[in-house]
């Protein structure tokens, strides 16, 4: 007993240091950080007493290629006393205690470097949102945290017509968990005296509960104002392949910012200022709780999905992460990291995808860079690439990011659908991308707020049945694993087919074996993935290839209670007063409730004055958002009553393991 008093006191003193630096990160960052010379990482990882409750899953073993084998199971000992360097042979990565210890601190800590790009190029903090201002708000909470923190702007500035003064307090969406003194998911670096923020997988995929303040883990930040925190940096437009940018040319407006194209011809630059002010537009149309994850020139927000992912595969909306390690999930959280965080990253490809050449793309990203050092000026006469290659903090890779090329770079494939897969020095090749995949199929969510008894759940789930649910949301974790097409399913289809011009840059699926050390050296071992059990017409659909109309996968409904609202698009949206659409709730600050919003996706009556609301939206209209689809029904025209329907959705919202 005393041991065990040592350590509570122990656990405690090291809490409070860390609050305590963590104060005083935040208050040197209001006085400017003129002292943070030497280089630092801030960020809140909780421990228990942080964290609303769950029951982990257990997941020791071995992963190979998306094959489980558990740690009991005597296969095991067969696959090694047949070859004894299993992992480096088999594709297979070893799930243990350590590998699950690293998957957490990859998904509350890890960067891999995207603060560079989005403090010193996209200009996150450089502008009306500032970081000073965003310690001063969370200092002001006194350690009570929120889902939403807000913050004053530092300016004025005018964004899609409308003026936000000075002063004035912004929803930013971003959770500060009970008891720390820094954001969630938003580590903070620091170097030479220059502060940095940077985005880990906790900003989206995990949230604060409103009641608690606790973290729970896994589930979607319903409310993070992604496109906002966008639109209020300096140059936005490094992000212009996720709004609905169709042509840099009509951004021409003189021919005094012309570089030389990687054919040696010349060729204008975008007015910077022009199109910093339609994709500023744009992103401030995004609903609070959706992201762009894909880079078709086209708005697309989806609805940030949640982090229970056991037995969820295929990954992603249209289910385009299906292969290699954990059905395709390392693949999946290699996406944002290897995408979404670093525009750079797709400037051998730009041609193929966008139709823009290189060098003009490289130049359109860092015409307008936050940071001087980064600021590419056309009049150098010098070429975009080459400016670049000098101010690359990652020079052996592509982009700024901390990038490891695989094989069949600079194509893109089933495993690397992004072409790159992020590997810091040190680790073994794709080994932090694996380990916050095993440590996220350990996540389910807590039980919700709402307390359903065992006798409503399981009077809900013979309605679910009755109903043919099951044809779709069936076995253990609720999902048939298919992708529906979308003409099927009848959603919204332009995200369906935001994949589709990946076509012309696919290649095989390679990789490095799972313990080659980076930085690659020569010789490495490369693998082949399996891809042969996989379904040429479900990949068509996830990609929306060939003559494919694409296609959303049908999703598992363990943690609904946590995820409101509904769709992949998040439009199914109804607040806890009846609040109707996304314009109604998130866009009036007022988070979907979750019994209401389920409602609306089985009551046809419902989902009409749902979808009403959101068309009235001009913004929502601008990003493809309208909560229609998924047009099948549990309401008195289906031959229910409403207690039948009352008690399948106590059943949805009771589902809280596997």
């Amino acid at each position: 007993m005393g041991a065990i008093r040592f350590m509570k006191e122990v656990g405690k003193r090291v809490r409070k240091t860390f609050i305590v630096l963590s104060i005083a990160v935040l208050l040197l960052l209001a006085a400017g950080a003129v002292l943070l010379l030497r280089r630092g990482e801030y960020a809140f990882v909780p421990d228990g007493s942080d964290i609303a409750p769950y029951e982990a899953s257990k997941q020791t073993g071995i992963d190979v290629w998306g094959r489980w084998i558990a740690a009991d199971d005597r296969r095991i000992q067969a696959l090694s006393a047949r070859n004894g360097h299993l992992q480096k042979e088999e594709g297979a990565v070893v799930v243990d205690d350590r590998l699950l210890r690293l998957g957490k601190e990859v998904f509350y800590k890890e960067t891999f470097g995207n603060e560079v790009f989005l403090t010193d190029i996209m200009g996150i903090v450089d502008g009306p949102l500032t970081l000073v201002n965003m310690a001063k708000a969370i200092v002001a909470l006194k350690g009570e945290g929120t889902t939403n923190l807000r913050v004053p702007l530092a300016e004025d500035v005018t964004i899609g017509g409308r003026t936000y003064k000075k002063g004035e307090l912004i929803d930013t969406g971003i959770d500060v968990p009970k008891g720390s003194y820094l954001p969630l998911g938003m580590p903070i670096v620091t170097d030479g005296g220059r502060v940095r923020v940077g985005i880990s997988c906790a900003a989206c995929h995990a949230t604060v509960d409103p009641v608690t303040k606790k973290v729970v883990e896994g589930a979607p930040n319903n409310d993070l104002n992604a496109g906002m925190l966008m639109a209020l940096a300096t140059n936005s437009s490094a992000y212009f392949t996720h709004a609905n940018i169709h042509s840099l040319k009509k951004y021409i407006r003189s021919f005094d910012r012309t570089i030389i194209d990687s054919h040696g011809r010349k060729a204008a630059l975008p007015d910077p200022e022009l199109l910093e002010r339609d994709v500023d537009r744009i992103f401030a149309s995004w609903p609070r709780g959706n992201f762009d994850s894909t880079i078709d020139m086209k708005a697309n927000p989806a609805q940030i999905p949640d982090s229970f992912t056991r037995g969820d595969h295929p990954y992603g909306w249209s289910g385009f992460a299906a292969a290699g390690s954990f059905h395709g999930l390392a693949a999946f959280s290699n996406n944002v990291h290897a995408q979404n965080a670093d525009s750079l990253a797709q400037a051998e490809i730009s041609e193929a995808l966008f139709g823009i050449d290189k060098e003009v793309y490289i130049g359109t990203i860092l015409q307008n860079a936050a940071h001087p050092r980064f600021r590419y000026q056309p009049t150098t006469k010098e070429k975009p690439s080459a400016f670049f290659a000098k101010v690359d903090p990652t020079p052996k890779t592509v982009g700024v990011n901390q990038f490891v090329a695989p094989p069949q770079f600079p194509k893109v494939s089933l495993v690397a659908p992004d072409g790159l897969i992020v590997s810091e020095p040190g680790y073994r090749f794709n080994e932090q991308n694996n380990a916050v995949a095993a440590w996220q199929n350990t996540l389910n969510p807590p039980p919700p707020n709402e307390r359903i008894s065992e006798e409503r759940a399981a009077r809900g789930r013979e309605v679910f049945v009755r109903a043919g649910c099951i044809r779709c949301h069936a076995g253990a974790y609720l999902t048939n694993n298919r992708v529906v097409a979308a003409n099927v399913i009848g959603t919204e289809p332009s995200r369906a087919k935001a994949l589709k011009k990946t076509e012309k840059v696919f290649g095989e699926a390679v990789l490095y074996a799972p313990d080659t050390p980076v930085p690659i050296p020569k010789g490495a071992k490369v693998l082949n993935v399996p891809t042969d059990h996989l379904d040429p017409e479900q990949i068509g659909l996830a990609f929306a290839h060939g003559d494919s109309p694409g296609g959303y996968k049908v999703p598992s409904l363990i943690g609904l209670a946590w995820s409101s609202p509904y769709l992949h698009d998040g439009g199914v949206a109804v607040g806890p007063n009846g609040e109707l659409g996304l314009t109604g709730t998130v866009g009036n600050g007022i988070a979907p409730d979750a019994r209401n919003s389920l409602r609306a996706l089985i009551d046809r009556t419902w989902r009409e004055r749902v979808i009403a609301a959101n068309a009235k939206d001009s913004d929502l209209r601008t990003v493809h958002v309208t909560g229609a689809g998924h047009r099948y029904w549990i309401d008195r025209q289906a031959g229910f009553t409403k207690e039948e329907q009352e008690a399948v959705l106590d059943y949805l919202l009771s589902l809280t393991s596997r």
